[in-house]
């Protein structure tokens, strides 16, 4: 499994409109074949920074959202609300002790 982390810094103007577009789309990009789950995080300092947190079954199933319609709709409307470059990370879990995965 694939876990990709992005960091979005938005303009503060831009933010009700980002929240609005992520409502829209969210239950379909959670439902994106090879994506199993995703967060949206924003930081507790910064609000204009906001986080994904998504978990995918491999890097062939990141990269065809990532050429998908869907996410290319989505990125033009959300690129010019930004305050500063994204920032991407993809990692492999080597330890999960989220309750969840105890049970």
């Amino acid at each position: 499994m694939l876990v990709r982390i992005v960091k979005l810094t938005f303009k503060e103007e831009e933010l009700p409109a980002f929240f609005q577009e992520f409502e829209t789309h969210k239950n379909t990009i959670a439902s994106f074949p090879g994506c199993r789950g995703m967060k949206l995080l924003k930081d507790i300092n910064e609000p204009t920074v906001i986080m994904t947190y998504s978990h995918w079954d491999n890097s062939a199933a990141l990269d065809n959202y990532r050429t998908s319609d869907l996410f290319l709709g989505l990125w033009t409307k959300i690129k010019p609300m930004f305050g500063n470059k994204p920032e991407a990370w993809s990692h492999e879990i080597h330890f999960n002790g989220f309750e969840e995965s105890r049970s």
